[in-house]
């Protein structure tokens, strides 16, 4: 197989661009990060990539720890792309301390850090169909990078001062994990507790129980159909928002192939 791309997606941006990467260059493996990877063994492949959102200013929870458990080929092409509301973060600078990256691209998009702001906060500003075309043309492009194998002319940005606000983001994101609430307009239909990456959401007694072992993606709020679910008073009034090409169901699954 030629191409394998690593993907994490809270919103869905980053799996819908994981997808239009992967149809550009065609015969691709996408793996989702959102838990343990289904596949470690990247040595077969050509190019090996990973498309991750910033959050908290490096990496998605997990994400690290996972990208050190796979194998990559010496020879083989490497690149990263995030997707950000406003900065790109340290996340890059990280990967490429991994597995040395060759190539590199960020694209700002709309986000799901409800808690923060609402989602159409973007630098710079635009639409939701003017994000999401703004994504699809740097699909186009990065895909034909890659498929050429380009090199970017720099190493990804260090960002010491994001690398500083993601190490502590662990502890805000269970301060945020605290508030988060269940109000009655809950109906159980369990999407919640199979979108939590790591199994923090259960259904008991007719309703969603949240735990204390948030990753901090805000894919249960996102997708709620019911806006039951929220972070304190902070969200109940902000738009919900999830990429309009990706539904709950295809976050959670673990891989798929893209022909092109």
């Amino acid at each position: 197989m030629s191409n394998i791309i690593y993907c994490y997606s809270a919103s869905g941006n980053c799996l819908d661009m994981a997808r239009k990467i992967a149809e550009g260059l065609g015969d691709t493996d996408i793996v989702m990060m959102r838990a343990f990877p289904t596949v470690t063994d990247a040595t077969p492949y050509e190019r090996v990539g990973f498309v991750f959102p910033c959050h908290g200013g490096g990496l998605p929870a997990d994400v690290e720890s996972h990208i050190r458990a796979i194998r990559v080929a010496p020879n083989a092409y490497k690149f990263g792309v995030v997707q950000y509301a406003a900065y790109m973060g340290c996340g890059l600078h990280v990967i490429d301390s991994i597995v040395g990256l060759d190539y590199w691209s960020g694209i700002s998009n709309h986000c799901s850090a409800i808690w923060l702001f609402p989602h159409y906060l973007t630098i710079p500003f635009t639409s939701r169909k003017g994000a999401q075309a703004r994504s699809d043309e740097a699909a186009r492009r990065i895909a034909g990078d890659v498929k050429a194998m380009r090199r970017s002319a720099r190493k990804a940005p260090k960002r010491s001062f994001n690398a500083l606000e993601s190490a502590s983001f662990a502890k805000l994101n269970r301060l945020i994990n605290e508030k988060m609430n269940v109000s009655v307009m809950c109906i159980a239909c369990g999407q919640c507790a199979r979108l939590c990456p790591r199994g923090n959401i259960e259904i008991k007694n007719g309703k969603a129980v949240i735990g204390g072992n948030c990753a901090g993606c805000m894919s249960c709020i996102e997708f709620c159909p019911q806006r039951a679910i929220n972070v304190g008073g902070i969200t109940q009034n902000r738009a919900r928002y999830h990429n309009a090409n990706v539904t709950a169901a295809d976050l959670w699954q673990k891989s798929l192939h893209i022909d092109g």
